[in-house]
């Protein structure tokens, strides 16, 4: 039986689940409850529990409060990125307001890329947290101790 389930299982990597925001813990549910959209307060719309596997996703009171933190360093690694790639295309000098014209173009794909960013964050976050279990179908999730419902969503 166990090798029937490994066949229908979807095969992602790590890295396709945090970027494609999958539960961490069976890789294949969806994190979020709507498409991907400029709606901000659709997009950071979760799922209680992983329509799959049922992984909670709020672990804790104030649990994605430490996103900030990894959508900081996202947008300054984005931001070196595409530095390096505006100097190897365009190239770089303060005379001709070639720098300019790079932080502008940065300030725009920073925008453009934000709703993206958040969910990114997101995704990675609870993946550092909820660990991959090969086992998902058999094995229940962890109970979750630090829960108090009645805090959750109070910021």
């Amino acid at each position: 039986m166990t090798k029937e389930i490994n066949k229908t299982r979807p095969r992602r990597s790590y890295l396709s689940t945090v970027f494609g925001c999958y539960c961490p813990r069976c890789r294949a549910g969806k994190l979020f409850r709507n498409n991907l959209t400029f709606r901000l307060k659709r997009n950071m719309e979760m799922n209680t529990l992983c329509p799959v596997c049922s992984q909670p996703t709020d672990i804790e009171v104030g649990f994605y409060y430490g996103t900030g933190y990894v959508s900081y360093i996202a947008a300054l690694v984005l931001s070196g990125l595409s530095f390096i790639l505006w100097w190897i295309v365009i190239g770089f000098s303060f005379s001709d307001n070639r720098f300019v014209y790079w932080i502008t173009f940065n300030a725009v794909l920073l925008i453009f890329l934000q709703p993206w960013l958040m969910r990114f964050s997101r995704s990675l976050w609870l993946s550092w947290f909820v660990r991959y279990d090969p086992d998902w179908e058999i094995a229940k999730p962890n109970d979750l101790e630090r829960i108090n419902e009645t805090q959750m969503n109070n910021w």
